[in-house]
């Protein structure tokens, strides 16, 4: 769901009829509006679009497959055997949290010795560290796991061994470009191999593939023990919670692990996931990849964001009711908090772009530093300014002379290869195209901006950096029954890979007078109606295009159609993506 509207221009793209959808109409008995949306989701065949339509948990891969899990179940088997001390290491946000979750829960299960690690995001920063691991092995452990990071660990894994630490890698970020592995007795990442079929697998769902390889170890060639299937069947919610939080993309493996998580939290009695439930405020609710992304995510996210990741982790295994709903409400604050201080940063970020001239035309970046943002909270405000500007973002805070930043890009812009061509001025950086953390000496910083802004400028394609919105089809309003809604939202969870369905109806009009709804009258509804059928309409963030939809007898709308239940009776509204006009 788009929440608000850019400032810049959107550019439609539409995809072309597909004739060889008809193989899929004909052979499922679906609609061509559905089979066009499989297309675009590259779901071209008759056995995919089976599966698409319909997952199954047996349709799996089987755990033993993931690379790298047979030498770490043989590990962990002995580590449970002989009591040996194991301990989960993980990354703050909300995959990592899950992952830690996973792994945690089924240890416990099995009766052995084990805790958990998550470094602090401001005083440790992501990933292992020389001092973390110190303290774990000073507290006796013998086995130490990573979880959703540790494939380019290349200082801290030597200091393992050297230690007498065995360690286990898990992670799905990506490996060395040399190829180089660090230091383990296991590594276990789908891209070690590039045969294996979900190689766009999440830290989350990495840790479910191990834990599951963990239990067909101990169960040997019998059938699963009831505590340890129900285990399994809890462990989906947290796989699917951390895949959908990380943006994977949701087909193949994903969707079915997504799809199926989402389906046990409606009857999951896990205290924390009850307490999560309500402190979002959606309990009742069908709980969807949107409710799971917006609502519950955040939440965990806070802990990391704003204090310790940790607290976190305690809510997702904890077995006390009273507990849980205590550290939930107190993460509910936390994310409040999170949202005031976002807010706070956006409108001064912006205040300062304008006070700089960045939010020019010909300025192709965004680069801000202050020593009064919070660290966990720069990344998101990049990420809102991105979606505004659509420009690759980057903000530092500065504290003692030294920053750390968090960096967001835009479609086709690879920004950790930017980053790395200014390579010179910063401490530490890393990341993928799209996301990446950095640290920089305070005073290198306008240095640094000026040379991505060069690297930018010279990189730049105007032809493809441009903010785009994909259409799935073009329809006419008589097209969205009630029906036809409810079947293309059964195409959830949406995500990454797997987006909404984005439908366009053409030379629309006004039914009734539009309305400014909404707190602060930001947001935008409308009657519209073609030759064929009306429908209600609401356009989160437009209630600046109220004087143009006045102006214009006929209009083109981008949307999303759903299903509103409010006044009793199922109707169809459209959550409007964009309006085009003709002049």
């Amino acid at each position: 769901m788009r929440l608000s509207a850019r400032m810049q221009k959107v550019e439609w793209q539409i995809f072309p009829a597909q004739p060889q959808s008809a193989s899929l109409i004909n052979e499922l008995k679906i609609s061509p509006v559905l089979a066009q949306i499989l297309y675009n989701r590259q779901i071209t065949t008759i056995e995919e679009a089976r599966t698409f339509l319909n997952p199954k948990l047996s349709d799996l891969i089987e755990p033993e497959l993931m690379p790298g899990v047979i030498p770490a179940v043989d590990r962990i088997e002995k580590a449970i055997k002989e009591k040996q001390r194991i301990v989960i290491y993980g990354d703050y946000d909300v995959d990592g949290i899950t992952a830690v979750s996973i792994l945690h829960g089924l240890f416990r299960l099995l009766g052995a010795e084990v805790d958990y690690y998550i470094p602090h995001r401001i005083d440790e920063g992501y990933g292992l560290n020389i001092e973390a691991i110190e303290q774990i092995i000073a507290g006796g452990a013998n086995l130490l796991i990573s979880v959703d990071c540790g494939i380019t660990a290349f200082k801290t894994t030597p200091f393992a061994r050297e230690k007498g630490l065995d360690l286990i890698i898990t992670d799905h970020h990506r490996p060395s470009p040399d190829g180089r592995l660090p230091e383990a007795v296991a590594i276990v990442h789908p891209n070690l191999d590039p045969n294996y079929p979900a190689q766009s697998s999440s830290g989350a769902a990495v840790a479910f593939k191990l834990a599951w390889a963990v239990v067909n170890r101990l169960k040997g060639g019998g059938t699963t023990p009831q505590h340890l299937r129900q285990y399994l069947i809890n462990a989906t919610i947290f796989a699917a919670m951390g895949t959908i939080a990380d943006v994977v993309d949701l087909r193949g493996e994903n969707r079915i692990i997504s799809s199926f998580g989402l389906r046990a939290i409606a009857d999951s009695k896990l205290p924390g996931i009850e307490a999560l439930i309500a402190a979002a405020n959606i309990k009742g609710q069908a709980i969807d990849s949107f409710h799971m992304g917006y609502c519950l995510a955040p939440v965990l996210n806070a802990a990391g964001r704003m204090g310790h990741a940790r607290l976190a982790v305690e809510l997702l295994t904890s077995d006390n009711s009273l507990k849980a709903i205590r550290i939930a409400e107190y993460l509910k604050e936390q994310n409040k908090q999170r949202q005031q201080l976002e807010k706070k940063i956006v409108k001064h970020a912006c205040a300062m772009m304008a006070e700089r001239g960045l939010n020019h035309p010909d300025r192709k970046t965004i680069v801000l530093s202050s020593d009064d943002w919070h660290t966990g909270v720069i990344g998101i405000v990049a990420a809102r300014l991105v979606d505004k500007f659509y420009k690759p973002t980057i903000l530092f805070n500065i504290s003692n002379g030294r920053s750390q930043g968090s960096a967001r890009s835009i479609e086709g812009f690879d920004i950790l290869q930017a980053i790395t061509s200014c390579k010179e001025q910063l401490n530490t950086f890393g990341g993928h195209a799209m996301a990446a953390g950095l640290t920089i000496d305070a005073a290198k910083i306008d240095d640094f901006s000026q040379a991505f802004e060069n690297y930018a400028a010279s990189n730049w394609k105007d032809s493809e950096f441009i903010s785009r919105l994909e259409i799935d089809a073009v329809c006419s309003l008589k097209d969205l029954s009630v029906p036809a809604v409810r079947l293309f939202s059964s195409l959830g969870p949406f995500g990454r890979g797997n987006p909404a369905p984005v439908f366009a109806a053409r030379g629309v009009r006004l039914s009734a007078s539009p309305k400014k709804v909404g707190v602060n009258g930001d947001h935008l509804q409308l009657v519209i109606s073609d030759n064929s059928a009306s429908l209600r309409c609401i356009g989160f963030g437009m209630a600046h295009l109220e004087k143009k939809v006045l102006e214009n007898e006929f209009f083109n709308i981008a949307f999303e159609a759903q299903i509103d239940n409010f006044y009793g009776n199922p109707s169809v509204q459209l959550v409007l993506s964009d309006i085009q006009f003709d002049n």
